[in-house]
């Protein structure tokens, strides 16, 4: 495919699918600058991988498996640099139209809840949420982390199961 080719087809799939590169950055990261990073990486990798997607899996599974296996490698790698590090849980500005001020932090809290509970979680438990919250079918979820859809569906549940207890051991911790 000619470069120019390539680069169309980048831009076209980044806003498609900017915002599943940034909830999985969110999730694989506990700052916004790491946010930031992770996601640049994530971007880089795609850019670098796209000569060899071959429409096999569709562009939204090879999309999503590329920025699975960037963020589980970045995270073992900055895992081990910071693991002497605490870093201050920081989430990104979400500012949700139509609420009020005190609507918009309760969404905010509750949003930085989910994204603590979601990072406890094992990381291949974190990708299949993420996956599920992202809309994905179980077919894609399957493409994606290489396993049987059946297996996906009992993932899922257990993921979803143990999401929920870590959700109300925050709560009642808070």
């Amino acid at each position: 495919m000619p470069d120019e080719n390539l680069e169309s087809l980048f831009k076209s799939w980044l806003i498609e699918h900017e915002g599943a590169v940034l909830k999985v950055a969110r999730a694989y990261t506990l700052t916004t600058e790491d946010c930031q990073d992770l996601a640049q990486e994530i971007l880089l990798q795609v850019w670098r991988s796209l000569p060899q997607f071959q429409g096999r899996a569709g562009a939204t599974t090879w999309f999503y498996r590329v920025a699975l296996n960037t963020a589980l490698g970045w995270h073992r790698k900055e895992h081990r640099r910071r693991a002497r590090q605490q870093p201050i849980l920081a989430v990104e500005d979400l500012s949700v139209a139509g609420l009020d001020s005190s609507q918009e932090i309760v969404q905010r809290e509750a949003v930085e809840r989910l994204y603590a509970a979601i990072r406890q979680l094992p990381r291949t438990d974190a990708a299949l949420v993420l996956l599920y919250l992202d809309d994905l079918s179980y077919r894609q979820m399957a493409e994606v982390l290489g396993i049987s859809e059946s297996n996906v569906g009992v993932k899922l549940n257990r993921a979803k199961k143990a999401l929920g207890e870590l959700m109300r051991e925050e709560s009642h911790g808070s």
